[in-house]
């Protein structure tokens, strides 16, 4: 049996203990790396190329959706794998345009995230039954002739969007995305003028309405 190189990829440490462990015990399955963040979800897809990646939406620095779609295009030999407590049918559409092979609740039992990496690697798609797939089909038939709004935006500017709602300042933001301060302060500028929105409190809003940043995550809550 071939084994499945796993990558896995959550901002908190416990959780991803509590994976690794369960995964470490699977026939199998081999696991290559953690990631705590979007950006290292990369990296690490880069130096360790594993068969499969179960990624959370919830990651702070690049949102989940974000690596995902970077990680689709740059690596399309490389499965990618939702693991998420969200159910809501808008984030599993997002997932699935933005390359997901698989959609898998974080209450899943033991044999169900057994069976999903078994489905995934397999090659096939997975979906955890609490999705109603009449109702992802009821949405992609109702979106089928609208684009998103996150593609409004051009990658970098969704990255600036997701930390501004994080509460990065300018100078963190520059840091992080290793561009001037002044070429922060311009995207800003031009993504608001884009989206007709001239306020931080508004930028938060849009980020959690278009699934960057979730609204556990948001400075206003």
């Amino acid at each position: 049996m071939k084994t499945t190189r796993v990558l896995l990829a959550d901002d908190h440490a416990l959780v991803r203990a509590g994976i690794r462990a369960l995964l470490e015990k699977m026939t199998g399955i081999e696991v290559v790396g953690e990631a705590g963040d979007g950006r290292e979800t990369l990296e690490l897809i880069r130096k360790r190329l594993p068969d499969l990646v179960l990624l959370d939406l919830a990651m702070p620095e690049l949102h989940g959706l974000e690596s995902l779609a970077r990680a689709t295009k740059e690596f399309p030999a490389v499965k990618m794998m939702i693991l998420s407590m969200h159910a809501n049918e808008e984030y599993v559409l997002q997932a699935l345009r933005a390359g997901a092979r698989g959609y898998l609740l974080k209450e899943a039992a033991v044999d169900e995230l057994d069976l999903a990496l078994r489905t995934v690697a397999g090659g096939e798609i997975y979906l955890s039954p609490r999705i109603s797939k009449h109702v992802i089909a009821d949405y992609l038939k109702r979106l089928k002739n609208e684009s998103p709004l996150r593609d409004e935006l051009t990658p970098r500017q969704r990255e600036i969007v997701q930390l501004i709602a994080e509460a990065k300042s300018t100078k963190e933001i520059a840091f992080l995305l290793k561009i001037s301060v002044r070429t922060v302060e311009a995207h800003r500028a031009q993504l608001m003028a884009r989206l007709g929105i001239y306020d931080v409190a508004g930028l938060v809003r849009y980020a959690i309405r278009v699934g960057l940043v979730p609204t556990e995550r948001s400075p206003e809550t």
